[in-house]
């Protein structure tokens, strides 16, 4: 979408330096939500009183609302402008944190985790669209620290659910406290991001835009490392929970070690990216998750487990913001592609969770983890669609390579 900056005072060095701090902030409070709910997904499943099927099927519901709202984000972004489509549903995100937790059946969690869903889908993209457009205005990249943050937002908030899991907090207290907080932090964040408009007479975009073939793939590249990522952020918990019989404190806890790692090799994934490769760093994360997986569904104590997932999320923590850039050079089209390819990696995310909990409820977590482990395999031979065609292989960076890095005006 073609978009003018309306309303700044300028876009300048330095003015794009606190968009672009303000737009980390942003990933931040997104990610901050997400770990705190992850945290309390045991204790949500008791009060709700479910299994691991039903669990499994009430948290396919946030992939449907995802699925339904995510096309309407950029048509609330074409009308309200950037700034003020981030600032509404960032606040529908964060305040949409108490609903899981007040479902007192299984009917109220599928409708809780729906509109959780639909508010996490619609934020996820305005940000993503937003976070591209100031990498483009910097002339370099910044996408993979986003994810960075983001992750730093997930282990903050998982933290905190951690020590509210370890005090026997009630989750409805936890969530309320900590959507009010986010909001608010989520409200200043978004006063620094760039106010971009659509230009005058600019038709809204369609309310979905089909991938190209040549997307396809690298979202099956995507695909693979969320869904490992969704389905250890959302599980890890329960899995050493019921699997070990850790206590809820120790559970938590591991969810916040998979966060920790995500947070630290994304906010390194620029450098090692432009070091190694696209390619071969997706190869050796995928290796490195793989072993990780091995480890879990293999593991007979706590530590053992922990430090499996700790792996699985060094492997594929850089694969997202990769995906994204060999989209955009993947054809004539780039933000078709790249709305393709993100459609692709978060409704990944979002389905990882209920399809675990169908597979373990059919046979058992071990082997739904074992199910992770060969997608995190598949990664090793499907690294190959993220070289750039008729380039050398980088990373974020290779698209612009050979040009200058330079302030767009």
């Amino acid at each position: 979408m073609t978009t003018v900056t309306a309303g700044e005072p300028g876009t300048g060095p330095a003015r794009l330096r606190r968009a672009r701090f303000a737009i980390a902030a942003v990933f931040c409070t997104h990610g901050a939500v997400t770990g705190s709910f992850a945290t309390r997904i045991p204790w949500i499943q008791e009060h709700a009183q479910v299994g691991a099927g039903t669990l499994g099927l009430a948290l396919a519901f946030p992939a449907l609302g995802a699925a339904l709202a995510m096309p309407l984000a950029g048509r609330v972004n074409h009308r309200f402008g950037a700034r003020a489509a981030l600032r509404g549903l960032l606040s529908l995100w964060t305040l949409s944190l108490v609903l899981p937790g007040l479902a007192p059946n299984p009917v109220a969690l599928c409708c809780a985790l729906f509109a959780y869903g639909a508010a996490a889908g619609m934020s996820d993209v305005a940000m993503n669209a937003l976070g591209v457009e100031t990498e483009d205005r910097l002339g370099r990249s910044i996408m993979s620290s986003l994810h960075g943050m983001w992750s730093v937002g997930a282990l903050l908030g998982s933290a905190a659910g951690t020590v509210a899991a370890h005090t026997g907090t009630d989750a409805r207290v936890h969530h309320l406290i900590a959507s009010l907080a986010l909001t608010a932090a989520g409200l200043v964040a978004v006063g620094g991001v760039l106010d971009l408009r659509s230009e005058a007479g600019e038709e809204a975009p369609p309310r979905f835009a089909r991938p190209p073939r040549t997307a396809v793939l690298i979202g099956a590249v995507g695909f693979c490392a969320v869904f490992a990522e969704g389905a250890s952020l959302d599980w890890s918990a329960v899995f050493l929970r019921d699997v070990l019989g850790t206590e809820a404190g120790t559970a938590a806890a591991s969810t916040t070690a998979f966060a920790l790692t995500m947070a630290v090799a994304r906010l390194a994934g620029d450098r090692i990216v432009d070091r190694f490769g696209a390619v071969r760093t997706v190869r050796a994360g995928g290796v490195l998750a793989t072993a990780g997986g091995l480890l879990v569904v293999t593991a007979g104590h706590p530590v053992a487990a922990m430090a499996g997932f700790g792996m699985i999320g060094l492997g594929i923590a850089v694969v997202v913001p990769l995906a994204f850039a060999a989209a955009a050079r993947s054809g004539p089209a780039p933000a078709q592609a790249i709305a393709g390819v993100a459609t692709i990696t978060y409704t990944s995310g979002l389905i990882a969770p209920s399809a675990i909990g169908a597979v373990a409820d059919a046979t058992s977590l071990v082997v739904s983890f074992g199910l992770v482990t060969l997608l995190a395999c598949a990664l090793v031979g499907g690294a190959a669609v993220l070289r750039p065609k008729g380039g050398p292989e980088g990373g974020a960076h290779a698209l612009n390579r050979d040009e200058p890095t330079a302030i767009r005006p």
